[in-house]
């Protein structure tokens, strides 16, 4: 006998299911990655233009040197691409990475994204959430935590900006290679999130979600404090071009249930 509640049943379940939200970080994007590129165009446009909100939290970008470069033909693709899942209607956020914190007030406006303060507390599906890149958790760090000082200050930053557009792009090139140097020399536990940190974030904020990229070591860790269960999802970074592909995002469905998502990585080159 035909049960005339199951179709509905169905039909509630799918729409719990449905995904309001997207969170995605460490992209890394950059015109010597065409795979990765195009796997992250695929997202937009697949993706991300049928939720309700987008999150990046930092690194979209392998470098920003600032909104003067907007109308590079690599950099304006991405961006008319996200200017378009926002004219959909998804409203997107935006938290500034290590890699692309000079993105500014042109950036939000050619794309349509919002900036958020790092850290940000969102309520989204009834879950209280904290945002970060993850960067400032790295506290064990030191010499990176200096240099982070340093170049989130306006001043330096009003500076750096007012050097030719080539000049800019010549010191980030030197510094992403001596990033690359220092890290060949620490242990990966003090380039990963301080606990201490990261309880202390949970406890200022009154949160028991926390969402952040910046480490690329992909995980969902569960901790037990005041009787309360934390979860802390770390974002994977994206490689479409290793042989072993990486990248991802996380779902926040309208159930409040997460899914963590791949994408495909089989494009050989962005369009």
């Amino acid at each position: 006998m035909h049960d005339p509640n199951q179709g509905l049943a169905k039909a509630t379940e799918k729409a719990q299911s449905k995904p309001v939200a997207l969170f995605v970080s460490d992209v890394h994007l950059q015109a010597s990655l065409p795979r990765t590129t195009q796997a992250f165009l695929d997202f937009l446009k697949r993706d991300a233009a049928n939720v309700q909100q987008l999150y990046l939290l930092g690194d979209l970008f392998e470098y920003w040197a600032g909104d003067d470069d907007l109308d590079s033909s690599y950099n304006r693709q991405i961006v008319d691409v996200l200017r378009a899942v926002s004219d959909a209607g998804v409203q997107i956020f935006w938290i500034a990475g290590n890699r692309d914190f000079l993105a500014g007030a042109e950036f939000a406006s050619a794309t349509g994204a919002m900036p958020l303060p790092d850290p940000a507390v969102v309520t989204i599906s009834g879950r209280r959430i904290v945002l970060t890149h993850g960067d400032a958790l790295c506290t064990d760090d030191h010499d990176y935590m200096a240099f982070r000082n340093q170049v989130r200050q306006q001043a330096w930053q009003k500076q750096f900006l007012a050097m030719p557009l080539a000049q800019r792009k010549a010191i980030i090139e030197g510094l992403r290679t001596g990033s690359r140097e220092a890290q060949r020399g620490k242990s990966y536990d003090i380039m990963d999130v301080n606990p201490a940190a990261t309880s202390a974030l949970f406890e200022a904020t009154g949160t028991t979600v926390m969402i952040h990229g910046h480490t690329h070591r992909p995980a969902c860790h569960e901790y037990s404090a005041n009787g309360q269960k934390r979860l802390r999802y770390v974002l994977p970074d994206w490689d479409c071009e290793a042989p072993q592909t990486r990248g991802g995002w996380l779902a926040l469905n309208a159930d409040g249930s997460m899914t963590q998502c791949r994408p495909d990585c089989s494009s050989q080159t962005a369009s």
